[in-house]
Parts: C-alpha cells; structure tokens; sequence
C-alpha cells in the first residue's frame, strides 16, 4: 500500500468523525431548547434570563459545530500530515 494514500484514507476517517461533532451539537441545541421553553411554560415571569441564558449556551454549543467543520476542511484540503512524508 502507498503510504500518501494511506495517510489520505486515514485523514478521510478523521474528517468523518470530526463531522459527528455536528450530530452532537444539534441534539444538544434540540434539548437545550426543549428544556427552555418547558421552562418558560412553568414559570412565564422567568422567561428574560432562561431565553438569554438559551441564546448563550447555542452559542457555545454551536462552536463545536464549527470547530468540527473547519478540522474536517483542514484534513481534507491542506491535510497537514501529507508534509510528513517526505
């Protein structure tokens, strides 16, 4: 086996799997969101801070997201480990 090839199937798996950060972003923003408007249905007078609290932790949550998409571009376009082998 050619080992450019090899590093470039492995670097292939890498991406894939940084992509499964994504998976865990939206199912954490899905819960964070169910879980504020049950919130706000019980207690309507706290509706300010859950909402900004909510608006936040998306943020934080979506960050993960992009982290994992910009390691996955990386590993596919300028795949740093390439350099490696020479």
């Amino acid at each position: 086996m050619d080992s450019m090839a090899f590093v470039m199937g492995c670097s292939a798996i890498g991406a894939g799997l940084a992509i499964f950060a994504s998976i865990g972003a939206g199912i954490g923003q899905g819960m964070a969101a169910g879980r504020a408007i049950e919130s706000i249905a019980r207690q309507p007078e706290s509706r300010g801070t859950v909402m900004t609290t909510l608006f936040i932790s998306c943020a934080i949550i979506e960050t993960t997201a992009i982290y994992g998409l910009i390691i996955s571009l990386i590993l596919l376009m300028a795949n740093p480990f390439v350099g490696q082998l020479q």
